[in-house]
C-alpha cells in the first residue's frame, strides 16, 4: 500500500510517498480502506512548526478520513466488513469530560494520520457514517463539524431564537452556521469580501459583518443586537479576535475558545473581559459520544458539508498547496474515487 509522510516540515515539498506494508488488523481491530480524507488547519500549523502541541516529521498526517471496512479482527462487535465509518479526531476520549491524557495519541503529531491507502485501527475508534453522505463529505466531519457541535452545545446548548457569531469561512465556521440554523439560532457571520459573504448567507447567516470594511466589527454585533450581544461566539481566530469578541459577548454569554488562526493581536482588554460575565470554555474537538449526537443531527436536517475542492490521492501535494493558499471557502478533500486528467 501506499501512504504519504513528511521527511520534513515547513512547505508541503516536504510530503513523500512511500511504499509500506499492509496492516493486519489484530483482536478488536479493523482494518480500513481509506476513501477519502481532509485537510485542517492544524495540519498547516504541524507543517509549519506553529502547532500548540509538540511535533516531529516523520508521521502520516492529517485527522480527518471516512473509508470502508474491508478486514476485522477478532472479537469485533460494533462493526462489519463492508460498513462505512468515519474515524473519531481522538481515538481515545468515548465520552464525558476531556482528559488530557485523550490527547496523548493525536494523528499526524503523536501517530500516523490518514492520508494512507490502508489503516487499521480499533473498533471503539470509528462511528458510523450517515448513510446520506458520501465518503468525501464524511472525510470532513471529524475535526471541524465535531468541533462546531461542541462550541454549541455543552453545558449550555445554544436554544432556538437566541443568536451565535461565526468568525470568517474556515470548515468550524461554516458547520457553526448550518448547525446553529437547525438549532433555531439566529446567526451572525463576519468574513472579508462580499463573495464570501453571499456565500454564507446561502448556508443560512442572517447577517454578514465584512471586517475589512468594519475593523471593530464588535460595534456592528451591538448595533445588530441593539446592544444586547449574543449569546455564544465560536471563537476561531483567537489572539488576534479575541477583544472583538469579548465586546460582541452578551451579559452572561458564552466564548466558545477553539483556534487561533489570527494569531496577530493586542493584549486582552481586561475591564471588557470583567464587564461580560461571560463564560470562556475551551474546545478540544469532542468525544466519540459528542460525534455520534451530531451525525444524528446531520441526519435529521440532512446537513451537507461544504466542500471547496477535492484532489486525487496520487495529487496529495497539490492539495496541500491549494490549502495552504488560504484561496478555499470549504473543505480541501483528497479522494480515492478522483482520477487524474
Amino acid at each position: 500500500m501506499q501512504s504519504y509522510r513528511f521527511k520534513q516540515f515547513g512547505n508541503p515539498d516536504g510530503l513523500e510517498l512511500h511504499q509500506e506494508d499492509m496492516p493486519v488488523p489484530q483482536a478488536r481491530e479493523v482494518l480500513v480502506r481509506v476513501r477519502a480524507t481532509s485537510l485542517n488547519y492544524r495540519d498547516l500549523a504541524i507543517m509549519n512548526g506553529q502547532y500548540t502541541l509538540p511535533s516531529e516529521p516523520g508521521y502520516i498526517p492529517l485527522s480527518d478520513a471516512a473509508g470502508e471496512v474491508v478486514q476485522v479482527g477478532e472479537r469485533v462487535e460494533r462493526f462489519k466488513v463492508g460498513d462505512r465509518v468515519v474515524n473519531t479526531f481522538m481515538p481515545r476520549w468515548f465520552g464525558g469530560t476531556f482528559q488530557a491524557q485523550a490527547r496523548d495519541e493525536l494523528y499526524g503529531s503523536d501517530r500516523d494520520g490518514w492520508l494512507t491507502e490502508y489503516k487499521v485501527v480499533s473498533e471503539e475508534s470509528l462511528v458510523s457514517l450517515p448513510d446520506y453522505l458520501s465518503f468525501e463529505q464524511g472525510a470532513t466531519l471529524p475535526c471541524a463539524a465535531v468541533t462546531a457541535w461542541a462550541a454549541l452545545n455543552g453545558d449550555r446548548p445554544i436554544k432556538a431564537g437566541e443568536t451565535v457569531l461565526t468568525l470568517g469561512s474556515g470548515g468550524v465556521s461554516l458547520f457553526a452556521i448550518q448547525l446553529a440554523k437547525a438549532m433555531g439560532a439566529r446567526v451572525i457571520a463576519t468574513t472579508s469580501s462580499e463573495a464570501k459573504a453571499e456565500r454564507l448567507k446561502a448556508l443560512g447567516a442572517d447577517e454578514v459583518i465584512n471586517y475589512v470594511q468594519h475593523p471593530e466589527w464588535s460595534k456592528e454585533v451591538q448595533r445588530l443586537t441593539s446592544g444586547q450581544g449574543v449569546n455564544r461566539v465560536v471563537e476561531v481566530g483567537g489572539p488576534g479576535t479575541l477583544n472583538q469578541s469579548i465586546r460582541s459577548i452578551g451579559i452572561g454569554g458564552e466564548l466558545a475558545l477553539i483556534g487561533f488562526v489570527a494569531q496577530d493581536g493586542l493584549a486582552i482588554d481586561f475591564f471588557s473581559l470583567f464587564k461580560s460575565a461571560a463564560r470562556f470554555r475551551v474546545i478540544s474537538v469532542g468525544s466519540r459520544e459528542d460525534f455520534e449526537q451530531m451525525n444524528r443531527a446531520l441526519v435529521q436536517h440532512k446537513i451537507i458539508p461544504v466542500i471547496d475542492s477535492v484532489f486525487s490521492f496520487a495529487d496529495a501535494k497539490r492539495a496541500w498547496q491549494h490549502f495552504d493558499s488560504r484561496l478555499h471557502v470549504g473543505k480541501v478533500v483528497i479522494s480515492d474515487s478522483v482520477i487524474l486528467p
